[in-house]
């Protein structure tokens, strides 16, 4: 787990591979009461909304940033702000990793920056963002 002492600009968060299936992206959106159908039916989301395949949910890629951040803290800390945004459509077949980056340390306010991302294999930047935290005393 992480102490505020001990980290620094450029510190990286473990990376994480993430291979959602047509499965996973079913129950996701059946949990979170998205009935949008370009995340789980194949005909509909090629043939009507032409995609080239079903689409990885924006929101689910928001959550493996949040829990690469809290997995990262442990009980050491809370997230305490945080924002991303999407920028490509991501399509079931790709494997996508999440991670981040120590951008700034305020060891007097017990605080971190950290840039946080969803990148393709090739590393390109699918899915940006960035998060505060506060350590615990």
């Amino acid at each position: 787990m992480p102490d505020i002492k001990n980290i620094q600009v450029g510190d990286c968060l473990p990376e994480r591979r993430h291979a959602p299936t047509n499965v996973s992206l079913f129950l996701y959106n059946a949990a979170i009461w998205n009935a949008h159908r370009i995340h789980y039916d194949a005909g509909y989301t090629t043939e009507v909304e032409k995609h080239p395949a079903i689409v990885v949910d924006g929101p689910l890629q928001g959550d493996w940033l949040t829990q690469a951040v809290v997995n990262w803290l442990g009980d050491d800390g809370d997230l305490i702000e945080f924002e991303y945004s999407n920028r490509r459509a991501s399509y079931l077949g790709e494997t996508l990793i999440s991670g981040g980056r120590i951008e700034a340390v305020r060891p007097a306010d017990l605080e971190a920056e950290i840039s946080v991302f969803v990148k393709s294999e090739a590393g390109e930047i699918m899915t940006p963002g960035r998060a505060t935290v506060r350590f615990r005393r």
